[in-house]
């Protein structure tokens, strides 16, 4: 009896070994997970407490609502939850406005613009946000993705942004694809000068399609291009953008949100 026990033990100790799971990382750079902050999740909803459904038919007239759409460069990763960009500019605004400001965000760490455009896809998002941003292409350009994709899927999510931004072009804003060329990583992993280059090609085709557009297009690229010189500017994964980073960004974004949240 005893024999059969311990065969027994031996055999359910094996079963939960079989399927416990591996949570080291093996994979893109652009997929760190960053569990502190919850980076690798979409956050659809209110940043704030006591969230209402009706949130435009119960607010008042000096509310205002922000979607911010994106990957690792949008959702922060290796940034705390308060120091990624679009909360740094909820707060910005609210700090020179007296203007009481949500801002709901979809992006998740390694998302593509296919993954986003399924993302969106999924929550059904709402149609009456006073202010959507937009970063999204540095994995298609990591991933090797033909740029013809970008090509096709970037002013798909362009449209998708003005739809819910009441349908007006104007509250608009894109945002430049940082260079992470000019970090520790980028410089170690893969040809620098290549990685600037077609950076600038996804960037370059995405300013000409807003201005063509006549939509917000807010460079900051320039700024992570200093990651090498100011490391305090590079996050301690010594890839993406540091909070100081995005608070520069939000210098740049800042005039263009209060002018469009008027």
């Amino acid at each position: 009896m005893k024999t059969l026990n311990l065969l027994l033990v031996l055999v359910i100790v094996a079963f939960y070994s079989c399927n416990a799971t591996d949570d080291s990382y093996n994979g893109n750079p652009f997929d760190l997970v960053d569990t502190s902050n919850n980076t690798t999740a979409n956050t659809v909803g209110n940043t704030n407490e006591n969230t209402n459904e009706n949130t435009n038919e119960n607010s008042s007239d000096n509310s205002r609502r922000i979607l911010s759409l994106g990957d690792s460069y949008t959702i922060g990763q290796s940034v705390c939850a308060t120091c990624r960009f679009p909360v740094q500019l909820k707060d910005s605004i609210q700090n020179n406005s007296s203007y009481d400001v949500e801002v709901d965000i979809i992006a998740q760490t390694g998302w593509t613009t296919f993954d986003l455009i399924d993302a969106i896809d999924e929550e059904n998002i709402d149609s009456n946000y006073d202010l959507v941003t937009l970063l999204i292409g540095v994995n298609n350009q990591y991933q090797n993705i033909p740029f013809s994709v970008y090509q096709s899927e970037f002013p798909e999510l362009v449209q998708t942004a003005i739809s819910a931004a009441n349908g007006m072009k104007n509250n608009v804003i894109v945002v430049s694809i940082p260079d992470y060329a000019y970090t520790v990583f980028g410089q170690n992993n893969g040809n620098p000068e290549v990685t600037t280059q077609e950076i600038d090609l996804y960037n370059d085709y995405a300013e000409a399609y807003c201005n063509a557009q006549e939509i917000t297009y807010v460079y900051i690229t320039d700024i992570t291009r200093l990651g090498l010189d100011q490391p305090e500017l590079v996050a301690s994964d010594g890839l993406h953008p540091s909070t100081l980073a995005y608070s520069k960004f939000v210098e740049r974004l800042l005039p263009f949100a209060l002018e469009k949240l008027e």
